[in-house]
């Protein structure tokens, strides 16, 4: 039956493919941020990544948009995470013990129900890749907790409607092995972003050219956003068949050049994940619409 969905799936997914490009939808009446700074899993420079207290914390700061990651569990609930495994670097057991490389490779999340997850701690170990992040015990939240903490937070506070930038984490390669297939994957993202009524202020955003492919056809109401790590614009969409609202590309990649390209095709330019202020004061000059940090204190700061 999964070969047969994946199958059925696949045929809808491209059956559009190949028609001319066009650009994305609007995405409803939430007017973008004329300036996006958002919050790279939620800031992880200084907070642990893609859990509550982290967005929290980013809007706290001021960003307008909290970007985040999501996988599949095994029993498909969507989870924030960047790694279709527990990763070692910063989790610990329920027990507070290290995990070893080798068992984390064991620890797969599209195998794991959520209740099993939620009990490991990723926010308690020492990340020396992000000294200043704060240490406190934290779990992997669904999505659906994390959009009602954060839409109950901004209303305590009295703070502007903020922006998700949702990642999907997956591959062709992981199909049914660490993910869903593709169409899967997005209607119980899609699921989640209805039921809670934020589809005006979402942006879906993917290397996986066929969650996009996919949402550009069934929700073309939802804006998208393309993140590439290489290649040159022309071919880049060429593969992936539309204009996006967004074209994310690694923040070496970008130039004066490729923000003229993109916005002459009327598409938003944010990069990632600079982490220096002279790196972000470099694209900004350059005229690019946002910009995606793992310290969103240096996207607010003042000049």
């Amino acid at each position: 039956m999964k070969s047969l969905n994946y199958i059925i799936g696949f045929a809808l997914l491209f059956g559009g493919a190949c028609k001319s490009i066009k650009p994305n939808g609007a995405g409803g009446d939430a007017a973008f941020p004329a300036f996006s700074t958002e919050a790279h899993r939620g800031g992880r420079g200084l907070m642990p990544e893609n859990t509550i207290m982290a967005m929290k914390k980013a809007m706290d700061l001021g960003v307008t948009t909290l970007e985040m990651d999501t996988h599949i569990t095994g029993d498909n609930q969507v989870v924030l995470s960047h790694d279709e495994y527990l990763n070692p670097l910063f989790t610990l057991t329920p027990e507070g013990k290290e995990i070893t490389k080798e068992a984390s490779k064991q620890l797969i999340l599209y195998k794991m129900p959520y209740e099993e997850l939620r009990k490991y701690d990723v926010g308690s170990k020492f990340y020396s890749k992000f000294p200043e992040q704060l240490k406190v015990k934290a779990q992997i939240p669904l999505l659906s907790a994390v959009i009602d903490s954060v839409q109950q937070y901004a209303k305590e506070k009295g703070m502007k409607q903020p922006f998700y930038n949702i990642e999907t984490k997956m591959g062709k390669d992981g199909d049914n092995l660490l993910n869903p297939a593709p169409e899967v994957f997005v209607k119980l993202l899609m699921d989640v972003i209805r039921a809670k009524k934020i589809s005006p202020n979402v942006v879906i955003q993917s290397f996986d050219v066929r969650t996009i492919q996919y949402l550009h056809k069934q929700y073309p109401e939802i804006r998208t956003s393309y993140l590439v790590d290489k290649g040159n614009l022309e071919d880049n969409l060429k593969k992936l068949g539309y204009i996006p609202f967004i074209y994310s590309p690694a923040y070496k990649l970008v130039d004066a050049e490729l923000v003229k390209q993109c916005h002459e095709r009327n598409m938003k330019v944010i990069p990632w994940t600079p982490n220096t202020r002279e790196e972000i004061a470099q694209l900004k000059s350059l005229g690019v619409d946002g910009i995606i940090s793992d310290y969103p204190n240096m996207l607010v700061e003042k000049p």
